[in-house]
């Protein structure tokens, strides 16, 4: 499920760190990987990772270092899927009060549309494949809702199957797309005669579904 893609090979006391990671996966709830700083620590886990083929959580301190985190396994996996979920605040400050001047502060904040983007291609991703990496700062321990919730928002259509053009409309609209006949956007569709087109928020391609009376 996991590929791999490097050229370099295992030194030192990485193949041992990565066999007994690997072993250990389903035998302890802990395990702990030391090493300084360069050592290949990072390596070594993508190693561990193509070992058990199991859905990982890479979860970092910060956004810098899950930046980081995210760039080098996106190289080291780019047959899989590698994602990023971090918060989407460039800004936040909570409310607060001064009591020595008597001051309330508003709370202030200024989002980033990027990274909104990148923490929906997540779910949609975790929600569409099994071999994915989720590199994340602490944002991700935030519940962001069910599983089956995303599910019941999903629109899911097969070629050959016969569907209601008007209800897809009306689905897409439910779920917060909006139609721009002229100029698709992320987060819209359009609709030109038997033919749809939707573009999604977290993807640069577009998806066209092409109808003959009611089959697609």
């Amino acid at each position: 499920m996991f590929e791999l893609r490097t050229d370099l090979k295992p030194k030192g006391d990485q193949a041992q760190a990565i066999k007994k990671l690997s072993e250990g996966v389903n035998r302890y709830r802990y395990q702990t990987l030391l090493g300084v700083t360069g050592s290949g620590k990072t390596f070594t886990i993508a190693n561990v990772i193509s070992e058990v083929n199991l859905p990982t959580l890479v979860i970092s301190p910060n956004k810098i270092l899950a930046a980081q985190l995210y760039l080098e396994f996106k190289d080291l996996f780019p047959e899989n899927s590698v994602e990023y979920f971090v918060s989407f605040y460039d800004y936040f400050r909570p409310e607060a009060y001064i009591p020595e001047k008597d001051i309330f502060l508003e709370k202030k904040f200024e989002l980033n549309e990027t990274l909104e983007l990148l923490k929906i291609k997540t779910i949609a991703s975790l929600q569409e494949r099994k071999d994915v990496i989720v590199v994340a700062s602490v944002s991700c321990l935030y519940n962001i809702g069910k599983p089956s919730d995303f599910n019941e928002m999903g629109i899911y259509i097969e070629k050959g199957k016969r569907y209601d053009r008007r209800e897809i409309l009306e689905k897409l609209v439910d779920i917060q797309y909006s139609r721009n006949d002229f100029s698709p956007v992320h987060g819209s569709f359009r609709a030109r005669g038997e033919i749809i087109e939707i573009f999604p928020p977290y993807s640069d391609k577009i998806y066209r579904i092409e109808f003959f009376d009611d089959e697609v």
